[in-house]
């Protein structure tokens, strides 16, 4: 990707966190960046190719660190602790992430959705679907059902920084700080692990 190009998504999305919203025009993206509107249909063919390329760029390392947490020679439990705390950063570092997936998938065009779906929807769900198979197999995990774990995680995250305004009023002025985001980390961990952990004797401690 060349620098112009590169320009183009630092705007797209430095915008979306600004006004938390994916709701931003072609010529807002270009006033931002400096640089001339017509550039986007050159570098990305249309808006959707821009917030398509948008995330793939936020995607790429969630992605690594997938495959790298799952190749790790540590416990389901341990691997389930690291899964929690990443989901949570990159909801703290892409705010926007979750909703410009949905509008991707449900506004964008077919092919734009397909895309969506193969390099971050399934390699996601197929994630979570494995660590909780080697989690049950291990004896480590209670059986559930991998779609509504996905979703029960994902948008307990996404939530927190997505309803910025109300979330204000409950964990303060300073909104969702560095300190706020360690501190879900704590809580969703000790929420999810105390649903899905088995009682067997052994188990590795809270």
């Amino acid at each position: 990707m060349n620098a112009t190009a590169a320009k183009l998504l630092v705007a797209a999305g430095d915008l979306m966190i600004e006004r938390n919203t994916t709701d931003v025009s072609l010529s807002e993206i270009a006033q931002k960046s400096g640089v001339n509107a017509a550039l986007v249909k050159y570098h990305f063919g249309n808006k959707d190719g821009l917030l398509l390329a948008l995330l793939a760029r936020d995607a790429e390392a969630e992605m690594k660190n997938l495959a790298f947490v799952l190749d790790m020679p540590i416990s389901p439990t341990e691997k389930m602790r690291r899964h929690i705390a990443g989901i949570v950063n990159a909801y703290y570092r892409v705010p926007y992430l979750n909703r410009l997936i949905h509008l991707l998938l449900h506004q964008g065009s077919p092919a734009t959705a397909k895309e969506v779906q193969r390099f971050f929807v399934n390699p996601l769900f197929n994630f979570v679907k494995r660590l909780l198979e080697a989690g049950v197999a291990a004896g480590e995990f209670r059986k559930v059902d991998p779609a509504l774990f996905y979703i029960s995680l994902n948008g307990a995250c996404d939530h927190l920084f997505y309803g910025r305004q109300m979330n204000t009023y409950l964990v303060g002025s300073g909104g969702v700080t560095d300190e706020v985001r360690r501190q879900y980390i704590d809580h969703m961990t000790k929420l999810i692990l105390g649903g899905l952990l088995t009682d067997k004797p052994g188990k590795p401690p809270d």
